[in-house]
């Protein structure tokens, strides 16, 4: 099968030829349809996140369709698409899966880092870790679902009952949330990166009340903020822009140094907290979720061979919604 191999930071992706895996017991061949790039994946092959499986097949974001099942693997039939997402195991021993936080578990293994994904023709995934995708979909468009919805959708869980909801960084995952703030009655606030009009009109087009630069303070205080973008100095300035008793929510796996900021910006109980992962009760609970709203999605498509275009597409900061990768 084709794969585009991940051998060190640094370096392009290699398109190579690579032995059609087998599933074991519990487990799942997939013909991948599509994969999403996402910013972890920029942090991989970048050097950002140490020691991935190596050589590894990124990509987390994968919309495929069942091609067989190894031992005592029931859950889908044969041709039934799924999703698989950035969790792709967990031990279930735990402290921190006994007490249902699967997404801290000590021994988790991820797709994509610790376990080849789906940036090749093919991948063997846990059933359990395996998700039906929500009616509507056509072609990728379910891809930003499954990591840069799944952690946007955590993430605003996490940032509580606010009302007036920042997001700083208005990328694939911001795009899904805001669809998300809306239909729950929230308002939205888009911080972009300065000068970005395209992500600004794009974000009002989603339903933002307001959209300006990160640089700048809201017209009135938020009751939360969610940082997408990996800047370490949007803390000090979401927690400058957060009323008493404000929640800022850190949600990328990787983020630049927090600069150092006066303890008035956090006193008044204003709260700084992190997301890690994600639950498969988070999947099961967003993918009704995208269909009652419904989410609309916007990729940008490239083809398997081009994962290093896409990537560096990513990059740039360009992109108004997601990227993926089309695979024949």
């Amino acid at each position: 099968m084709r794969a585009m191999v991940f051998e060190r930071a640094g370096t392009p992706l290699r398109e190579a030829e690579l032995e059609q895996p087998v599933p074991g017991p519990g487990e799942v061949r997939l013909r991948v349809r599509g994969c999403g790039v996402c910013r972890t994946d920029l942090h991989i092959v970048d050097g950002e996140l140490a020691e991935p499986k190596l050589p590894l097949v990124l990509g987390h974001q994968i919309v495929a369709t069942v091609a067989e099942r190894g031992p005592d693997a029931k859950r889908f039939e044969p041709d039934e698409l799924v999703g698989v997402p950035w969790l792709g195991w967990t031990c279930g021993r735990c402290r921190y899966c006994r007490s249902g936080r699967e997404n801290l578990c000590d021994n988790a293994r991820f797709t994509g880092y610790t376990i080849d994904g789906g940036y090749a023709q093919e991948t063997v995934a846990d059933e359990r870790f395996c998700f039906r995708l929500p009616d509507g979909y056509p072609g990728l468009q379910a891809a930003p679902l499954l990591c840069a919805g799944l952690i946007g959708y955590r993430s605003l869980r996490l940032a509580g009952d606010a009302e007036r909801l920042g997001l700083y960084g208005f990328g694939a995952a911001a795009h899904i949330i805001c669809q998300v703030a809306r239909a729950q009655g929230r308002r939205v606030f888009a911080f972009t990166r300065p000068g970005d009009a395209s992500a600004e009109a794009f974000a009002r087009s989603l339903g933002a009340e307001w959209a300006g630069s990160s640089s700048e303070h809201p017209p009135e205080p938020l009751d939360a903020a969610i940082i997408f973008a990996p800047a370490g100095e949007l803390v000090p300035a979401a927690l400058a822009s957060v009323a008493k008793g404000g929640n800022v929510v850190c949600a990328g796996i990787h983020m630049s140094d927090i600069p150092s900021f006066p303890y008035e910006l956090l006193w008044e109980e204003r709260l700084v907290r992190s997301v890690a992962n994600l639950t498969r009760e988070d999947a099961e609970e967003f993918m009704a979720v995208a269909q009652q709203v419904p989410l609309r999605t916007e990729v940008e498509v490239f083809p398997l061979a081009a994962a290093d275009e896409a990537l560096a597409r990513l990059r740039s900061g360009a992109v108004n919604g997601a990227v993926a990768l089309a695979v024949d």
